[in-house]
């Protein structure tokens, strides 16, 4: 049975999703630099990497799937991440070395991807621990910011315990994130060799 594949534009429900998480951004930087809610900025940026699975379920779901939302989905995704870690350590959430790491990876992630696209290579599916790896720094992030005070003041038990538990889940989650970087290693080269072989065949 075919699958109808076909390209279902740029006014979709996955596409405005998208749009919507790109535009509550500067609300996020607007809470954490300009007010006093430094909680509800946390929970913000948690909101905004929890919704993360929503436009590729509409997209799914309503058969919606877009040239646009596969290349707006994903540098939504990438400015996200880039966004929220750096405001975070700006922000004195989370030590620069650790943010710095995250980023590195996260570019490293980008230009791999805009080189490939370049290149021609087929398309790479995202490897389930990838997610599970995204999803635990998406988590990390705002719990660092939760548990941190504006001007160092000190924290309360339960920011102790929490900022215990995040740096655990910070470091496993970190650390993941490189092994399945190295790990698309393989499916890269497999996919330029069938880009390039896809090519050929035309």
């Amino acid at each position: 049975m075919e699958t109808d594949v076909r390209d279902a534009g740029w006014r979709t429900w996955p596409n405005l999703v998208t749009l919507a998480r790109l535009g509550i951004i500067p609300v996020f930087l607007w809470l954490l630099f300009w007010t006093n809610h430094r909680a509800l900025a946390a929970w913000l940026l948690a909101v905004l990497g929890a919704t993360d699975w929503i436009d590729g379920w509409l997209a799914r779901t309503f058969n919606q799937t877009s040239t646009v939302g596969k290349i707006l989905d994903p540098t939504a995704d990438r400015i996200l991440v880039v966004v929220g870690l750096i405001a975070v350590a700006v922000a004195g959430g989370v030590p620069w070395w650790f943010a710095s790491i995250t980023l590195i990876r996260e570019v490293l992630v980008s230009v791999l991807t805009v080189v490939l696209a370049a290149l021609g290579a087929a398309r790479i599916d995202v490897l389930w621990w990838g997610k599970v790896s995204t999803f635990m720094l998406m988590a990390t992030y705002p719990l660092f910011l939760l548990t941190t005070n504006p001007h160092h003041a000190a924290l309360a038990g339960w920011q102790h315990v929490v900022r215990d538990a995040t740096w655990v889940t910070g470091v496993a989650g970190l650390t993941l994130a490189w092994i399945v970087f190295f790990g698309y290693i393989r499916p890269a080269s497999r996919a330029l060799s069938a880009g390039r072989a896809a090519r050929q065949l035309r």
